[in-house]
């Protein structure tokens, strides 16, 4: 089965969709979840099943670490020791190389400049150089080994190797990695094809180019431009490096990269790497945006944060929560909601028991796929996308 995205209604710039892959379709606007190293955090994959997830994102640089990618492939590849055979993809390794050459994936890249002692030890047109956070030892990372990893992980939907700068990166530092990235997206396109864009495992693999550029218009615009010109070669264009430090400049940004894009180019998917607070999935489903990844739902529920429809999400930690008979969210149906109280998962947090992070992991998760679903709903009605920020964002 080859790879497909087909539009299915549009509102404005907002759109839906379906993204067919070998294992199986998306319906978008979609969030994936971050199964970093080919495990969601706190969760079964039968539990996700149970919820509906769509599909998951798992780390090249992660995975190639530990346990390695032809290890993997040995195992069968990314679908079966994960035990998902649901679509997949993966990204390239270049965000979590680059972030944590300047800072941590949470900090620098997104704005906060905290610097820490660099594991990058040199960046050029042949490829990254960089320690391993493992055993520090030194490993090389270029745009064909980094498919070639892709290839061996049997993704459905792979990123090529781009350079992410941070946010303190300058004007000239920006650009150059910006053309650096375009080329290598050639370098990746061309050794996709020496394979025939297929894994290792036999199936299909669709390849999307990211657009950089950081908070300048012209370099965002530039990227666009080029990543839109090879768009014949790609499945998919992704928006990545760093989004600004505030949410207007996450905005921006994004409307940088996809102002430029012509619309022959905006019929491919388009995902948002990196995102996944309720307010700028809103605004770049507002923009035409497909899909989105980040860790935050899951993230959060480990250390006790509920999200919830339309309030503020809930810190289960508070002694206020002890004796509370309420579910985490009153409008929720998810298994958690239906079955546990506040005060009893507060007792979990407080007594340190794994269960606590599965729960609220499977609650926050629902949480974010019945957001998603009142997007798709709103789109294909024609409803504006305002009631659904009425209704979902505190």
């Amino acid at each position: 089965m080859s790879h497909s995205f087909q539009v299915t209604k549009t509102h404005g710039a907002a759109r839906t969709g379906v993204i067919t892959t070998a294992h199986g379709t998306i319906q978008t606007p979609a969030f994936l979840f971050c199964a970093t190293k080919a495990a969601l955090k706190g969760m079964t994959m039968d539990m996700a099943r149970a919820l509906g997830m769509p599909a998951i994102l798992c780390n090249t640089y992660h995975l190639m670490i530990q346990p390695g990618a032809a290890r993997i492939a040995h195992l069968g590849g990314l679908h079966a020791v994960a035990d998902w055979q649901g679509p997949i993809l993966t990204d390239s390794g270049g965000y979590q190389i680059f972030s944590m050459g300047h800072g941590s994936v949470g900090d620098e890249i997104k704005g906060r400049a905290i610097r820490r002692e660099s594991f990058i030890v040199s960046i050029a047109d042949s490829g990254v150089i960089f320690r391993s956070y493992q055993g520090g030892e030194k490993l090389l990372l270029t745009p064909e080994r980094a498919m070639a990893l892709q290839r061996y992980l049997g993704a459905d939907l792979v990123v090529q190797l781009d350079e992410c700068t941070p946010f303190h990166a300058g004007y000239e530092a920006t650009a150059k990695a910006m053309r650096r990235s375009v080329r290598w997206l050639d370098r990746s396109l061309a050794t996709m094809a020496a394979w025939q864009g297929k894994s290792a495992q036999g199936h299909p693999q669709g390849i999307y180019g990211v657009i950089q550029g950081g908070v300048w218009d012209d370099l965002r615009a530039q990227s666009a431009q080029a990543v839109a010109a090879r768009h014949d070669d790609l499945f998919g264009i992704a928006i990545g490096g760093s989004l600004g430090s505030t949410p207007q400049q996450m905005r921006e940004a994004v409307d940088m990269a996809l102002v430029p894009l012509p619309a022959q180019a905006k019929t491919r998917p388009i995902h948002l790497l990196g995102v996944g607070e309720m307010g700028a999935i809103l605004h770049g489903v507002s923009r035409g945006i497909d899909t989105f990844d980040c860790v935050h739902p899951l993230r959060i529920a480990r250390h006790g944060t509920a999200l919830r429809q339309g309030q503020p999400a809930l810190n289960l930690g508070r002694a206020i929560h002890a004796d509370d008979r309420a579910p985490l969210d009153e409008a929720c149906a998810c298994p958690t909601c239906q079955a546990y109280t506040r005060g009893y998962i507060h007792h979990l947090f407080k007594a340190r028991e794994m269960l606590a992070g599965t729960l609220v992991s499977v609650h926050n998760a629902a949480t974010m796929m019945g957001f998603m679903a009142d997007l798709r709903t709103a789109i294909d009605q024609g409803v504006s996308l305002e009631s659904v920020a009425k209704a979902w964002i505190a």
